[in-house]
């Protein structure tokens, strides 16, 4: 079983109330300065975005297939077979791959910590592994955040699209996008609208990452050709100069 968090755009009110269940479950502080930041951070993992009359949401997608656990050097994000993608901050060593790598730039980096980590929501992996729902999908009043099975809830977003279609736009995002994604969105107009990607391809990113790193050998090796010579015609120079400073020593 995968499960999922169905975020309905057209039943959400902004009350912010997924914001604040997702500090509490994080310990992280909250506040109205905190409330208004319409952006995730180290200190705030989700995020209710305005987009005039339409809200949308940003935390981790946790993806089928995470990019950001394909670029980690060393194993510090892992796919489980619930459908978190969760952090072990213990293996971290703070190169910021998954930053770059991330196609919804998701993770974020405590840069003001002496001792800093990545951070980002991992769906209440702890909850969900226990049985629970997300700390958000449990705060919100209205049934715009839901929590369940990844194909009962593709199933009840299609639902709602045919039984009303003049309320949405007919898609699930997250279905397909980046090889799918465990959090999906319904929404009343385009996805693009509300701040969304919509320029990411069907395959998974990491496909992608290994298509990159099977040519690092021949790149390794064409840059350390390069970098050889470099050194080779600095050295020559260096040698040639220090002859001639001799030369003219000897006149």
């Amino acid at each position: 079983m995968s499960v999922a968090i169905l975020y309905d755009s057209t039943k959400c009110i902004g009350c912010r109330e997924c914001e604040k269940a997702c500090a509490a479950r994080w310990k992280l502080p909250y506040n109205d300065s905190v409330a208004a930041e319409e952006q995730i951070s180290a200190h705030k993992l989700t995020s209710i975005q305005t987009h005039g009359e339409h809200y949308s949401r940003r935390l981790c997608m946790n993806c089928i297939d995470p990019t950001c656990a394909s670029v980690c050097p060393v194993g510090a994000f892992t796919k489980t077979a619930l459908g978190p993608v969760v952090y072990d901050q213990d293996k971290c060593i703070g190169c910021r791959y998954c930053m770059l790598a991330c196609p919804f730039q998701v993770p974020t980096y405590q840069w003001t910590s002496r001792l800093p980590i990545v951070r980002k929501c991992d769906m209440c992996y702890e909850r969900v592994s226990q049985g629970k729902p997300t700390a958000c999908a449990e705060a919100c009043p209205t049934g715009a955040t839901t929590f369940g099975e990844r194909e009962q809830l593709i199933a009840e977003a299609r639902r709602r699209i045919s039984e009303k279609p003049q309320d949405y736009y007919q898609r699930i995002y997250g279905v397909e996008e980046a090889g799918g994604t465990s959090v999906l969105f319904l929404s009343a107009v385009p996805f693009g609208q509300l701040g969304i990607p919509t320029n990411l391809p069907k395959t998974p990113l990491p496909m992608l990452t290994w298509r990159v790193l099977s040519r690092t050998p021949d790149i390794a090796s064409v840059a350390g050709v390069l970098l050889g010579g470099v050194y080779w015609i600095t050295h020559r120079r260096e040698k040639v100069a220090a002859e001639e400073g001799r030369k003219g020593e000897r006149k």
